[in-house]
């Protein structure tokens, strides 16, 4: 709909289709490979066996160039656009591997996953990516609430107490943001720190920048937005002379709102907002009837390690956007296509794999 209401409508269909091919494929042929369980961690390590290979060649051309904070921000090419994107992905995949340890028996295939988590966990910590770390906190966090079931209702009794906090002292907050001026650094307590940099450091600023461009682009447009894959296009007037930073740009060539749903917001409008809140939104609802409603524990096992994979792009979409990307919409639609086809499949069965003793 809002293709053609477009300020770009053969940008908007083009972009249109490019999202087609990987929800087609992906999510609604992926539920139907998926009906053979096996096929579940099969898609998981043919992804990650890939990602490894890719983690070697960024490894090694970030030691040649010394490990420098400079180069990590490139070294991942031409594999990845750059170290965002390449440790979001690594994010989706450590909390998965991690819950391979124990939704394995064999102990070959436990030390295996072993290995690929410490090269997983090696890789984030090299790519200097700060939303890709926060990601895989929250993650965990996430699995805390599962595993000792802390009702919804307390979670959002306390989401709402936050909120009256940071609105009652958001200015005592603002001051103390201000105050910092820790940039990005090859130090990683220094790098955690310039996190909340809201004063000096370039990266942070431009995110800020470049999601109120987004916002007043909602505003100009509230109900139709300016159509699918268009921001990088038309956001330049909408960009405020104060909020501007030294890596600025008119072009739209650095990236776009920075924001998966701020995104869809300034392009799709309301509702396309909300569109992408409501997918996520039954996403989490379908890993929670898994976890509540299955008795096998392997099944119970790889529904919820799926979800805390989802869980850290799910956050991560709060800073960055990749779901036009190959690179992330083929494990973020396969993931939620695993989740599904447990859900509508396998939630009754017991033994899955001939090499599996349930009783244990």
């Amino acid at each position: 709909m809002t293709s053609i209401t477009s300020e770009y409508p053969l940008v908007s269909f083009k972009f249109f289709l490019a999202r087609l091919w990987f929800v087609i494929p992906i999510y609604f042929f992926g539920v139907m490979v998926m009906k053979n369980f096996r096929n579940i961690p099969r898609f998981i390590w043919a992804y990650v066996i890939s990602l490894l290979i890719v983690i070697g060649w960024t490894i090694s051309q970030h030691a040649l160039n010394g490990f420098s904070e400079h180069s990590a921000h490139w070294v991942m090419s031409p594999f990845y656009n750059d170290h965002t994107s390449y440790g979001a992905v690594l994010a989706v995949f450590i909390p998965i591997i991690f819950g391979l340890l124990f939704y394995y028996q064999k102990p070959s295939q436990r030390f295996f996953s072993a290995l690929v988590l410490v090269i997983l966990l090696v890789a984030i910590y090299l790519s200097i990516s700060r939303a890709a770390w926060a990601s895989v906190i929250i993650a965990i966090g996430v699995f805390v609430l599962f595993r000792f079931r802390i009702r919804i209702s307390w979670l959002l009794s306390g989401f709402m107490i936050l909120l009256f906090f940071l609105w009652s002292f958001q200015g005592q907050i603002l001051m103390k943001l201000e105050r910092n001026k820790q940039d990005s650094s090859s130090d990683f307590i220094e790098h955690v720190q310039s996190m909340s940099n809201i004063a000096t450091d370039a990266s942070n600023l431009e995110r800020i920048n470049r999601w109120m461009s987004a916002i007043r682009m909602f505003e100009a447009r509230p109900i139709q937005g300016w159509g699918p894959g268009t921001y990088q296009f038309v956001y330049a007037p909408f960009q405020s002379v104060e909020q501007k930073t030294v890596i600025s740009t008119n072009v739209g060539n650095k990236g776009t709102a920075h924001s998966e749903y701020l995104l869809a917001l300034s392009e799709q409008g309301l509702m396309g907002m909300l569109s992408l809140i409501i997918i996520m939104i039954l996403v989490t609802l379908t890993a929670l009837r898994i976890y509540k409603s299955v008795a096998d524990k392997r099944v119970k096992t790889m529904g919820l390690i799926i979800y805390l994979g989802l869980t850290t792009y799910i956050a991560h979409a709060f800073f960055n956007n990749f779901l036009d990307t190959d690179k992330m919409s083929v494990p973020f639609w396969g993931l939620v296509a695993a989740l599904v086809a447990i859900d509508l499949y396998h939630k009754d069965k017991i033994s899955l794999d001939k090499d599996i003793d349930f009783e244990n």
